[in-house]
């Protein structure tokens, strides 16, 4: 995966529908240019995960992802036995069968970072929401990201021909640790302006009037400006217009509310105090 300048950066995230600031676009070059992997900061909703979709599908590069969750293990991120297969083996080796090799390839279930390392061809390696992974699997990962090599005993040492662009995403449940982050470069994503989330809107809902994009975008501003359980994202924003759009333009914001806000008290809060009035 190669980008000549950080304006190739932008243009190729633009044209899968990202809008992407000078920073973010410098990120992902240098991610890119020194093969080095980026780590993507921010609350949730804020367009993490879509940095890694959008340069796989402009590029044509294959997107590979690891969702990271509590108690993921070597077995869910990089490979396993196919067990079955293997007790089906043997059992025809006992009914006269040639025998077969048990640990080998034809048994071998690839998970992702496996995947990653073997695949033929570039590739974004997208681990998402690291922070909900424990502290063991964290300093497995730092090992990877180092050597970029895996260990399986019964086979060697599976070493990469090429590295993937990785982009590991984080929504600050949990600190990382500074040695993961010294591997990579960093960046925040923040809540985008609403000038610019009326952008975001116009570019991913083509055609959009104006008065609607300006309406949602304002009223997601004022949510987000409340201590909420849970804000509302860029990508509830979409959903929100594309909502008020089903109804003609004329959905009130307080009946749509669910659209863009999913725990009840805070909804009823936002009623309460009629956030929303006059918006």
């Amino acid at each position: 995966m190669h980008f000549a300048t950080t304006d190739d950066v932008t243009r190729a995230l633009a044209g899968e529908g990202y809008l992407a600031d000078q920073a973010l676009a410098t990120s992902a070059y240098l991610a890119a240019t020194l093969e080095q992997p980026l780590l993507l900061e921010g609350e949730a909703g804020v367009g993490k995960t879509e940095v890694a979709r959008a340069l796989a599908q402009a590029t044509g590069a294959a997107l590979i992802r690891l969702q990271c969750h509590e108690g993921i293990d070597i077995h869910h991120a990089v490979y396993d036995w196919d067990y079955q297969r293997q007790l089906l083996a043997i059992r025809a080796a006992e009914a006269g069968a040639p025998a077969r090799e048990l640990y080998g390839p034809e048994f071998l279930l690839r998970r992702p970072l496996l995947e990653a390392l073997e695949h033929d061809g570039p590739a974004v390696l997208l681990i998402d929401e690291i922070d909900r992974a424990d502290d063991e699997f964290e300093a497995f990962l730092l090992e990877f990201l180092s050597d970029f090599q895996i260990t399986i005993p019964e086979l060697g040492t599976v070493a990469g021909s090429h590295r993937p662009l990785v982009i590991l995403t984080s929504n600050r449940t949990r600190e990382l640790h500074d040695a993961l982050k010294r591997r990579c470069l960093y960046h925040w994503i923040d809540y985008p302006t609403p000038e610019r989330e009326v952008e975001i809107v116009r570019t991913r809902l083509p055609g959009v009037p104006e008065e609607i994009a300006a309406r949602v975008c304002n009223a997601v501003a004022l949510l987000r400006e409340r201590e909420l359980y849970k804000l509302p994202g860029v990508g509830e924003t979409i959903t929100w217009a594309r909502a008020l759009l089903a109804l003609e333009g004329d959905g009130d914001l307080e009946a749509t509310l669910g659209v863009a806000l999913k725990v009840r008290e805070d909804i009823d809060r936002v009623r309460r105090e009629r956030v929303l009035e006059g918006a």
